[in-house]
């Protein structure tokens, strides 16, 4: 059983760099709080957005986090590439290093990744099937809560308490009490649970929008390929994150109460660690990398005005994808002593996945084959996905075989394989997606001229940063190596590699700058349809109205928009005007996320009493919800006809 930290252990001291980030926390902190009182912004800022139900916004609200954590990972990445930039350098002690390196996996993939790409399902989903919003937007907005509330547990932890430090994949025993005895591995357990659970109820209820309220006629076999890409990502949140789940309370159970799940000390057996994590972690790859395969499907046939080549096969192949990828998880761990036959088993499962993906190459490239090409940053950004993500797949086909991933294993060419699978799979698809349906959250798209800096900058410090990691695990140089001696032929790489890191940091600048010129500058005159679509999204107004539709459209065939363009039936007649039924704002959500970060910081302080009382806010919360019998509200018939006549001219 924990026995609490004390009072005084709390603040973490003794580090410059540490000093300096409580310092800015504090003055941005103070900055918002001063700002919102000067602009009496308070009550905008509560009814708007803390207590929106709005699929839109709450997937914007998933954006803006994913964007900050984006730069709080990439200092991290920044800091990692000047430590080993020179042999023997003291940038970062070598327990800051193994937080850094802790950090940046964990809010890259689980923080930066996963909000971007759900924050854009949530604003484009129910728009491509039609719908007025999500099945549960209440649960919509608890999902959102809960994972911002995990998202914040986590980054507090290197000021307070002290940061995770046995990397994203946590292995025991090293994530045990006996090794790190300090809270920064409770933080890990308690703020990744919290977010997980909002990530759980987020595919739970895209599941359900999809199969229960697309429009009338929009059949499985008819609907975009984003939202079937992120159907499935969906469905494999909800078979993947419940053994994560598991695995994080068994973390917790181990570090707070004392059992020994996985310690081999008192008859625990770490491996199970291994597999439960890896059972979740592989398909996590699937779960961000499938709806970015869908943004490139949709950005691609919209810039080539043609529809997308190999529907069905897309379709089965995203399934294929995501069955084999419950199949491979061992392949993470072919050295841990699995055996040959069970190696080959899953060498040859880990190869099959090349397969349906290398066939979603074909239909992109088949798909642009003869079509009038529109080369918009959305665009260019998808082309640049094709080769790089190339190069990412086929040496994860290297070392799927598990004879050769001997040699490769914990090297830094596994370290450039992924990011040559995660960069352009999630990263490149997410700036791409941004350009295409910016215009479709804000009103107006961000400008091509910056743009193309960002893009190119970002690209060259990209290939400069991560291709002379291929050579240097080649040459020996593991991962995760805060420091090494001279001599070894390092150096010129690692160089070359810091420097494409301030390159790939410029690049992130120059769309932060896009974003901020865009909102001062940008032209506020775009249609609602500025790149000619081709699906739903596009039939309504830019910014879309918080009704989505005035009349839901009725689908005839794939491409729903562009048939209609085609047939001429995309007018609305004033007369088919019905009120709208809209769900109302909430604080319940915003008031469950507050209470389970603050019952998850007792518990990563192991102050159970006090986690214990707390605990009772959340059956309040839960109180209030069912007692809560607001049905809802109408959208009376003069408010849509005014807000149609004001993007359609007269009806």
């Amino acid at each position: 059983m924990g026995n609490g930290i004390k009072f005084s252990e709390i603040l973490v001291t003794g580090d410059p760099l540490i000093l300096a980030s409580q310092i800015a926390i504090l003055l941005t902190s103070i900055a918002i709080v001063a700002g919102l009182t000067y602009f009496n912004k308070w009550s905008w800022l509560w009814r708007e957005w803390l207590t929106t139900v709005d699929h839109k916004k709450i997937g914007i609200m998933y954006i803006i986090a994913g964007v900050v954590m984006f730069f709080r990972g990439g200092m991290d990445g920044l800091m990692m590439r000047a430590q080993t930039s020179q042999p023997g350098l003291e940038i970062l002690s070598s327990q800051h290093y193994n937080e850094v390196f802790t950090a940046h996996g964990v809010i890259m993939i689980l923080f930066m990744a996963m909000p971007l790409l759900i924050g854009l399902m949530n604003v484009i989903i129910p728009l491509q099937i039609g719908a007025r919003d999500v099945a549960f937007p209440q649960l919509n907005a608890l999902s959102f809560w809960l994972f911002f509330s995990g998202a914040m547990l986590f980054n507090i932890a290197f000021v307070i308490g002290g940061a995770p430090d046995a990397g994203w994949t946590s292995y025991f025993p090293l994530a045990g009490k006996e090794f790190t005895p300090n809270v920064g591995n409770n933080y890990y357990a308690i703020s990744l649970q919290i977010a997980g659970i909002g990530t759980l109820m987020s595919g739970i209820n895209f599941i359900v929008t999809i199969l229960k309220m697309r429009t009338k006629g929009m059949t499985l076999m008819r609907m975009p390929m984003f939202t079937w890409t992120s159907f499935i990502a969906s469905i494999i949140i909800v078979a993947a994150f419940p053994i994560f789940t598991v695995a994080l309370g068994y973390m917790a159970l181990d570090r707070i109460f004392g059992t020994h799940i996985f310690t081999i000390s008192g008859g625990g057996e770490p491996m199970h660690w291994a597999n439960l994590f890896w059972l979740w972690g592989h398909p996590e790859v699937y779960i961000v990398a499938l709806p970015a395969f869908g943004i490139f499907s949709e950005i691609i046939a919209t810039h080539s005005r043609k529809n997308l080549y190999g529907y069905s096969s897309m379709v089965i192949s995203i399934v294929g994808i995501a069955i084999l990828s419950m199949l491979v998880w061992v392949h993470h761990f072919y050295t841990m002593g699995s055996g040959p036959v069970v190696n080959s088993v899953f060498s040859i499962t880990t190869m099959l996945i090349a397969v349906p993906t290398g066939m979603k190459i074909f239909n992109w490239l088949f798909t642009m084959r003869k079509g009038r090409i529109q080369m918009t940053n959305a665009m260019l950004w998808s082309l640049a996905f094709i080769p790089t993500f190339t190069i990412g797949g086929v040496t994860g086909v290297m070392l799927a075989m598990a004879a050769a991933d001997y040699q490769y294993h914990n090297t830094m060419f596994l370290v450039a394989h992924f990011h040559y699978v995660l960069i352009p799979g999630v990263v490149f698809a997410v700036f791409a997606a941004l350009y295409y349906w910016w215009p479709k959250m804000f009103g107006f798209t961000l400008n091509e001229k910056i743009g193309r800096w960002h893009f190119w900058l970002f690209n060259i410090g990209f290939n400069m940063t991560f291709m002379p990691m291929f050579f240097l695990g080649l040459k020996g140089m593991s991962r995760r190596m805060f420091t090494y001696q001279e001599g070894l032929g390092w150096e010129p790489l690692l160089l070359v590699s810091f420097a494409g890191s301030l390159i790939l940091a410029a690049g992130f600048a120059a769309f932060c700058y896009n974003i901020y010129w865009s909102f001062r500058y940008a032209s506020r005159d775009v249609s609602n349809d500025p790149w000619d679509g081709r699906t739903l999204e596009w039939a309504t107004a830019s910014p879309v109205q918080h009704y989505n539709f005035a009349k839901l459209p009725e689908v005839t065939g794939i491409d729903a928009y562009w048939k209609m363009k085609k047939e001429g039936t995309t007018g609305l007649i004033k007369e088919e005007i019905e009120p709208v039924h809209m769900p109302s704002n909430s604080g319940i959500p915003f008031f469950m996320g507050v209470v389970f970060t603050i019952v998850g910081l007792f518990l990563v302080f192991e102050w159970l009493i006090p986690a214990l009382i707390a605990s009772f806010l959340i059956f309040v919360g839960l109180i209030m919800r069912s007692f809560d019998y607001d049905d809802g509200y109408y959208v009376g018939v003069d408010e849509v006809t005014k807000t149609e006549q004001s993007w359609r001219g007269d009806l």
